[in-house]
């Protein structure tokens, strides 16, 4: 499934040695920079750091490592929901107050963000994979999203838009079947726009709209 990956703010890792200029120039092959750094903090990373971080414990502190690895590696795939980033630490062996702390971190400097994240999902799936309310609402859970960021989200698609691209995909699909009688195409083109998360009502204007223009063609071509 085609999605657009939200575009990954910069990050200072919490752990580990910054960078050396001819990495943050471009020059280090490394794909992986995180597993690369020496695990060790670095007062330079600031009082905000500092004072979340400082009173961890040494093996709190491994852990954290681990869990700023695991969830830097994922989202340098794609985005990822909280909840995804939360399963995948957990699946890695991360207790759950270091994937709290990691979670709350990740959010702090914008890596992850449910609603932004449903956002370009609706975009995606309505403008590429032309799919219907119903079809992005079972993506958008799939994926899951904060509930909130799901709703906010749905409310952004356009029913004038989504009867459109239903339109069009009716009459796209039904330019295949000339050859099919009047009862088998409605039944065809329903279920294939049933299918793509479409409502009965857009699907019964589609289809009908559809139709009709494929009998005026035929009658002007004869």
């Amino acid at each position: 499934m085609d999605e657009t990956d939200g575009r990954l703010a910069p990050v200072s890792y919490l752990f580990g040695a910054r960078p050396s200029a001819s990495s943050a120039s471009g020059n280090d092959d490394s794909t992986d920079v995180a597993e690369a750094h020496e695990l060790e903090w670095n007062d330079a990373w600031g009082s905000e750091v500092d004072d979340s971080c400082a009173r961890l414990s040494d093996a709190e502190r491994d852990l954290a490592a681990d869990a700023e690895r695991i969830s830097m590696k994922a989202l340098g795939r794609r985005a990822h929901s909280r909840r995804e980033i939360e399963r995948l630490l957990r699946d890695g062996g991360i207790d759950e107050p270091g994937i709290a702390r990691e979670c709350d971190r990740l959010a702090r400097v914008g890596l992850i963000d449910d609603t932004a994240l449903a956002q370009n999902l609706v975009a995606t799936l309505q403008e590429r994979k032309a799919l219907g309310r119903t079809a992005i609402a079972a993506e958008l859970t799939r994926r899951l999203l904060a509930p909130s960021a799901i709703e906010y989200a749905l409310d952004l698609v356009d029913t004038g838009d989504e009867l459109a691209r239903a339109r069009e995909l009716a009459r796209k699909r039904a330019s295949q079947l000339t050859g099919v009688d009047r009862e088998a195409a409605v039944r065809r083109l329903s279920g294939y726009l049933a299918r793509r998360g479409y409502s009965g009502s857009t699907v019964r204007a589609a289809v009908d709209e559809a139709l009709a223009q494929r009998s005026t063609g035929s009658v002007r071509f004869r």
